[in-house]
């Protein structure tokens, strides 16, 4: 499923890649700025990234306007917004380094167990890369879903009853129930 990507009309404005002083207008802006950071790593099925990359990407940096690249103490406050958001978690102390969920674990779960329900495989086990990689995955959301989201993501399906995560003979596997 291919979908177009279309920056946001405040991308082309030079005032967005400066975090505006007033309360309203900054949160107003981040909440713009937290949308834009899922949006563009949701079409790039990108997971995670490193602060220095995020700065020089697209994402962050509009060569466009020119000199218009969002400061890294700016793209720490975006990404730490969009940790308190549930959207984010940081993969080291220093912060360098972060797994971006455009879908939060348990949406990511839900739409997994719907599948499995869907097509009638509950009570079925099956290979961590059979679900994200898997022919019978291809047409879903989470086919492509790297491995660190999918384990959140059945981690939480673990926790409401609905899956178990197991070894199986070449690593690790899920039982749905």
């Amino acid at each position: 499923m291919a979908m177009s990507f279309e920056w946001p009309w405040q991308y082309r404005f030079p005032p967005f890649f400066t975090l505006q002083p007033n309360v309203d207008t900054r949160q107003k802006q981040l909440a713009a700025w937290c949308s834009l950071v899922l949006s563009f790593c949701r079409l790039h099925k990108q997971s995670s990234m490193t602060v220095m990359e995020a700065q020089e990407s697209p994402l962050f940096n509009n060569v466009k306007l020119q000199r218009r690249k969002l400061p890294v103490e700016s793209i720490q406050i975006v990404l730490e917004e969009l940790r308190k958001k549930g959207n984010l978690e940081w993969l080291d102390k220093n912060k360098s380094s972060f797994l971006i969920m455009w879908r939060r674990p348990e949406e990511w779960g839900k739409l997994i167990y719907q599948w499995v329900s869907r097509s009638g495989q509950n009570n079925s086990v099956f290979t961590l890369y059979e679900l994200t990689n898997g022919e019978d995955t291809e047409d879903e959301e989470f086919h492509g879903l790297d491995e660190a989201t999918l384990l959140r993501a059945l981690q939480a399906l673990q926790q409401e009853h609905k899956a178990e995560i197991i070894t199986v003979s070449d690593g690790r596997g899920v039982k749905f129930f």
